[in-house]
Parts: structure tokens; sequence; C-alpha cells
């Protein structure tokens, strides 16, 4: 049952991908990339990583597009023909993709129990983050304690993005009050 709705989850991420990709409307494509995050919470849920599936659902579904909408309303609803042949774009998309897999080689198979992750890690939490940390729940221990910078990190990294959109989109307004104010002197 399980492994079917990871198959209907990930055949309805395909086709949304290739809607968004094929549509040319910015608004719909924004809210395409919304039912992609939603799609992907969903799928996040069904691998039981909920903490994932939240931060998916927020910034994916809800900031993102967010953001998205409001640039919109600043550049228009069409997107605009492109003046050159995306060539070198999709080479450089190509090889990112290819040193990707390449590196995928060297890992070990999924779920391997010889695995370092496996032999190091796991356990280490699962004995001494009790005595260390004093939360009794494993997992909220990693998030809480020892991941904790890297959330404070991420945190930094989305207030950063939105400062700098809220700054770009207070530039424009004062930009076009300006040249409006300058078009009704003469």
């Amino acid at each position: 049952m399980i492994e079917l709705i990871n198959i209907v989850l990930l055949g309805l991420l395909v086709i949304t991908a290739i809607a968004a990709i094929r549509l040319h409307d910015l608004f719909a494509v924004t809210i395409m990339f919304g039912i992609y995050s939603l799609l992907a919470a969903a799928v996040f849920v069904v691998l039981d990583a909920v903490d994932v599936a939240f931060t998916e659902a927020a910034v994916g579904v809800g900031i993102s597009t967010i953001l998205m909408l409001a640039t919109i309303g600043l550049v228009g609803r069409q997107e605009k023909p492109p003046t050159h042949r995306p060539l070198l774009p999709l080479v450089v998309v190509i090889v990112t993709g290819a040193a990707l897999v390449y590196g995928t080689f060297d890992m070990p198979p999924f779920a391997a129990p010889d695995a370092p992750v496996q032999q190091h890690v796991a356990p280490r939490y699962l004995e001494q983050s009790p005595h260390e940390v004093g939360i009794p729940n494993v997992v909220t221990a990693v998030l809480a304690s020892y991941r904790g910078y890297d959330t404070l990190g991420e945190l930094t990294v989305i207030f950063t993005a939105g400062v700098g959109v809220m700054a770009l989109l207070g530039f424009r307004r004062r930009q076009s009050r300006v040249t409006d104010s300058r078009k009704e002197e003469p």
C-alpha cells in the first residue's frame, strides 16, 4: 500500500514539474510550484520525515509562493520570449547532473547495515544523547541540540533572503515613484 502511495505521489510530482516547465503564464507556474512543494511535503510525510515535511510546507508552499506572487506583481504575468538559445544552460545542467550521479557511485546501498553512518553516528546518538542532552527522544535531541546551529543557519539564510526581497520590492517602489513624479513635473 505504501509503495502505491509513493508511486502515485512521485507520478504527480513528475506531472506537476512538466506542467510548470511547459506553462508561460508566471502566475500558473507559481501555483504549480506551490502544488509541487505540497506534494513533496506529502512524500516526506509518507517517508516518516514529518519535520522535513513541515519545513517544506512552510517554506515551499507558503513563503516561496508569496515571494513569487509579489515578484509577479512587479514584473508582469507573462513570460518574455528568450533572446538567446538555451544551449549553454542545458549543457551546464547536464554536466552538473552527470557529476552528481557520478558522486553517488561511491555510496553504500540504501539502508546497508555496514554503512559508516550505521556503524558510527547512529549508535552514538542512540546511546549518548539521553546523557549528553537530557532529552529522552533521540530525534528531538538531534534536531534541538546536535543540529541546533544548522537550524539557526537555515533560519538565517531564509531571513536574509526575505530581507533582500523586501529591500528589492521597496527599492522598486521608490524608483517608480521618483519616475512618476518626474513625468508629472513638466
